[in-house]
């Protein structure tokens, strides 16, 4: 039996997931928690993994692995290999005005021709501009720029720090794919190239930036001959994971909350809404992401001191639209639209209206209707969207599922609970082998196709424009 292995490196944790190669089975799995922040030690996540394999069983009887990870994280090296400082992660803001600066400096137009994206705090190009104000002794020693994933599939294919690794610290072998490359902010999806000239505008210097392995290429072989895949941001692997092809549009609710669709073309929006990323088929992955996604039921389930399940049920005693009750959540301010300082704003509140269910209802109406803008701008910009996968812890709740449906106003399918950014990543890592994309079944727990329900997000948008053009 030959068998695959496939990493999600999240935010929260690493998750290992090895599967039969024919079959897609899963064989066994092992995860192990990350440190809570937006600012981490790498190592921790060098630790981390580790001990997920180990929970898995460990990778001798492995014949390919991938790695999949948290997109835009700045994981910077010295000429030595030694990480300089902790990471910055993706839902880091303190960057946003290096941001600003960057699209300042380009102009939004060239960009998002340039690299497919406006930047926003999220993106590795900002962090590094940065480092270059704030720590400018630290921006001057840095060598290589890594995302959580290059570094460590780096760190698994041996290479790292004297001492630390078997082959030590050959910068010039970092790999990474265009998937995750396309979040930097300074490497452009059509052409498969990085920019130098956004680089020494960000950080001062050019540094080592890692090499790109294509799909189906072996970026490293191991000692002990297994191979290792090029791997992909999270989004592109959760994309491959549940088999989405063009005519899908995946929402994911995790800690952030995205919408993104294979697609054929590239997208170049210079009005920052959609992120122009590629997807880790060789087809372009235009994105919306949130920062505020399955938080949002969190928050809420604390203030009412209830579960999940139990806020879903709340929500669902009440009609769509909670009978104008609105919040916009903007609890960990926001991405998309642009507002890194912004607060929740619940609203429409009467003496009528204001109960328990109506604003359990009005969360997760919230939460979803971001996400709809997202897809909105999908489509205004030519993305066919044919049905929604809908993934991540939040998509368990049932309520959720019926709300996605009265949102979204297309089919949406639930798969199974799974670790699809580990599975996508697992696919990833048969290709290596095969040379073929494996077509493994994926089970749906259930598909809603619900009516749509206009007047949620016609109220939900109206609310989100006034806050936008009070921040202006």
């Amino acid at each position: 039996m030959t068998l695959v292995a496939g990493v999600d490196s999240s935010t929260q944790s690493c998750k290992v997931v090895i599967r039969n190669l024919e079959s897609g089975a899963v064989i066994r799995q092992g995860s192990a928690k990350h440190p809570e922040g937006t600012e981490v030690e790498p190592r921790h996540w060098w630790t981390a993994l580790n001990a997920a394999f180990a929970a898995a069983g460990g990778l001798d009887d492995v014949d390919a692995i991938s790695i999949g990870g948290q997109q835009h994280g700045m994981v910077v090296l010295d000429e030595h290999g030694h990480v300089i400082r902790p990471a910055l992660l993706w839902n880091d803001t303190r960057s946003a005005a290096a941001a600003e600066e960057i699209t300042a400096h380009f102009g939004a137009e060239q960009i998002a021709r340039m690299t497919g994206s406006v930047p926003v705090a999220s993106f590795t190009s900002t962090k590094l501009r940065w480092l270059r104000g704030a720590e400018p002794e630290n921006a001057q020693r840095v060598a290589a720029v890594a995302l959580p994933h290059d570094w460590l599939t780096w760190r698994l294919a041996g290479f790292g720090p004297v001492g630390e690794s078997e082959l030590g610290p050959d910068l010039s072998t970092l790999a990474t794919d265009r998937s995750d490359a396309s979040g930097t902010g300074y490497f452009n999806p059509t052409t498969n190239e990085y920019l130098p000239q956004v680089l020494e505008f960000a950080l001062g210097h050019v540094p080592v930036v890692p090499r790109i392995v294509m799909p189906g290429e072996t970026a490293f072989t191991t000692a002990s001959g297994m191979r290792i895949a090029c791997g992909a941001g999270d989004n592109a692997a959760a994309a491959l994971g549940v088999g989405a092809t063009r005519g899908d549009v995946v929402v994911s609710l995790g800690t952030s909350g995205t919408v993104f669709a294979v697609s054929a073309s590239q997208t170049s929006d210079a009005t920052g809404i959609i992120a122009g990323f590629a997807s880790a088929s060789g087809d372009a992955l235009p994105l919306v992401c949130t920062l505020n996604a399955a938080r949002v039921l969190d928050s809420m389930s604390a203030l009412f001191d209830v579960s999940h399940d139990e806020l879903g049920e709340m929500a669902l005693s009440a009609p769509p639209a909670a009978e104008g009750v609105v919040l916009v959540p903007y609890f960990e301010g926001e991405r998309t639209p642009n507002l890194p300082n912004e607060t929740a704003h619940l609203s429409g509140l009467t003496l009528a209206n204001n109960t328990r269910v109506n604003v359990a209802r009005a969360a997760i109406e919230g939460m979803l209707c971001g996400l709809n803008a997202g897809l909105d701008a999908l489509r205004e910009a030519g993305v066919v969207c044919e049905r929604i996968f809908l993934v991540g812890g939040a998509a368990r709740n049932p309520a959720v599922q019926v709300i996605a449906g009265e949102v979204f106003g297309v089919p949406v399918v639930v798969p199974a609970p799974g670790e699809y950014v580990a599975n996508g990543a697992a696919a990833q890592a048969a290709e290596v082998l095969t040379g073929l994309r494996p077509d493994w079944p994926l089970e749906i727990i259930i598909t809603v196709d619900a009516e749509r329900q206009p007047q949620i997000s016609r109220q939900y948008d109206d609310a989100a424009k006034r806050i936008l053009t009070s921040a202006r």
